[in-house]
């Protein structure tokens, strides 16, 4: 069985985000108030072929005309996908009912990470994703509520 063929038997709930999603990701500090919001544009991709099984490209913009984008390419190994890039390193796997987990380590912040996990809905229209940040001593920080839904 070639990589991409194992990848898809074993997160077969992750293919079925392919595609383009839209929305916005709202970060919060502990107290509950706004650390950070922000437009989001998400693309999903999974090549047949070549060294990479996932590929998602972001396109972030602010109110402020910021905008931020990146391409995270992603490998299949040991039933799990896994990413090196610049700003992160971790891994991804499906649970039994189809939630997408992932457990995130963080470049660009020494020290932090995150768990995230990936709701779609029954439909697959729309998802909802959260993360719950934390810093080098293991205390909470942080968390991100990211709603997207794929445009008409």
């Amino acid at each position: 069985m070639s990589a991409h063929a194992a990848f898809h038997a074993a997160m077969p709930a992750l293919l079925a985000h392919a595609g383009r999603w839209v929305g916005t990701y709202t970060h919060l500090n502990l107290d509950g108030s706004v650390h950070d919001r922000h437009a989001a544009e998400v693309t999903c991709l999974f090549p047949e072929d070549g060294p990479h099984a996932y590929m998602q490209r972001n396109r972030f913009t602010w109110p402020d005309g910021r905008e931020v984008t990146a391409e995270l390419p992603g490998i299949f190994r040991d039933g799990m996908l896994w990413w090196d890039v610049p700003t992160f390193h971790g891994k991804a796997w499906q649970t039994g009912s189809g939630l997408i987990m992932l457990e995130l380590f963080r470049k660009d912040l020494p020290g932090a990470w995150f768990w995230e996990v990936i709701c779609p809905s029954a439909d697959g229209r729309h998802r909802v994703r959260t993360w719950h940040w934390y810093d080098a001593q293991d205390r909470p920080f942080r968390r991100t509520l990211c709603d997207e839904h794929r445009p008409d």
